[in-house]
């Protein structure tokens, strides 16, 4: 009886289409990603341990840098586009009626895409006529607040109040390691005006000290 022979084929495998798949996977990768923008001033900020993170939720953050000078940037992270949008500018509108400030509606418009604020009030007109991507060039010379009888941060904050009224809103309050009390006394005082009592200080985390009792919870 013949025997049948069994035709022999090579074991080796072309790869190169697998080459090829993975640099469009990482091509892709490269495209797709966002990466985050430089922030608009530099703050170093002091240490601390602590056990929570904060959430990405509607905040009002105050920033304080090394030169004592006071910014306002205002995040919306519930709702779609549109939503966002105009709590944007229910803000804005909000100061603009509060202090009369005569503001155009493409000024308005571009301060829903406007980073970070930090000029007197009668200079928001001015910057927002600033485009957006250009504004890192103009130089801000802070919200005044170290005035008792005119802290324009107040009204910063009356409006970001006013147009939160039925919803959450987070103050969080950053400063530079080598910013000065008062600016900071300032900034708490336009809090209480505005009945406001309960904020978030944001410093640069750091490990838990051994031995201590969140070093022994944590390890438990």
């Amino acid at each position: 009886m013949p025997s049948v022979k069994i035709p022999r084929k090579s074991t080796d495998t072309d790869m190169t289409p697998f080459v090829d798949i993975a640099f469009l996977i990482l091509s892709f990768f490269i495209m797709a990603t966002k990466f985050k923008p430089a922030e608009p001033v530099p703050v170093v900020t002091p240490n601390s341990v602590s056990a929570d993170v904060l959430k990405e939720e509607n905040s009002m953050q105050i920033t304080i840098d090394k030169d004592n000078r006071v910014f306002v940037k205002f995040n919306v992270a519930v709702g779609d586009k549109a939503t966002k949008d105009q709590k944007y500018l229910e803000i804005i509108n909000g100061l603009d009626r509060a202090r009369n400030l005569g503001l155009s509606d493409a000024q308005k418009s571009n301060f829903v895409i406007t980073p970070i604020i930090g000029v007197p009030l009668n200079s928001v007109g001015g910057l927002l006529n600033v485009p957006a991507a250009s504004q890192a060039n103009v130089k801000q010379p802070g919200i005044p607040v170290l005035d008792t009888l005119n802290n324009e941060l107040i009204w910063w904050v009356g409006a970001a109040k006013t147009a939160f009224a039925n919803q959450k809103l987070m103050y969080l309050i950053k400063g530079d390691n080598d910013s000065k009390y008062p600016t900071f006394e300032a900034v708490i005082n336009a809090l209480r005006r505005n009945e406001i009592f309960k904020y978030f200080l944001i410093t640069s985390q750091e490990g838990v000290p051994e031995g201590s009792e969140l070093y022994l919870q944590r390890n438990k």
